[in-house]
């Protein structure tokens, strides 16, 4: 997973395709180094696709998919009102609920 510090993207690097497809293993090595590196790969000035790092790829997906899924949505709004009203436990008072 990609922690915190690494969750803001800077804007990506726009190449064309001809350099994406000879600077091709390069490319895999600086996302190696610079996770947070992306690049737009362009055909005639116009974006095409996006080479971004495995991690951040994953990442993109699941947050997707958490937010496709309507009963884990209702779930975590839900949350935030208990939260928000102050519905909340103390880790001593779950550790006590849960008999841990």
């Amino acid at each position: 997973m990609i922690s915190d510090a690494e969750a803001v993207t800077p804007a990506p690097k726009a190449i064309s395709i001809s350099e994406a497809r000879n600077q091709l293993m390069q490319l895999g090595e600086r996302l190696a180094d610079e996770p947070n590196t992306t690049f737009e790969v362009t055909r005639r000035g116009e974006p095409v696709l996006a080479i971004m790092n495995w991690e951040l790829y994953e990442s993109i997906i699941e947050t997707l998919l958490v937010l496709g899924d309507r009963d884990l949505m209702a779930a975590l709004q839900a949350s935030l009102a208990d939260i928000e009203a102050g519905r909340t436990y103390s880790a001593d008072e779950v550790r006590e609920r849960l008999a841990l």
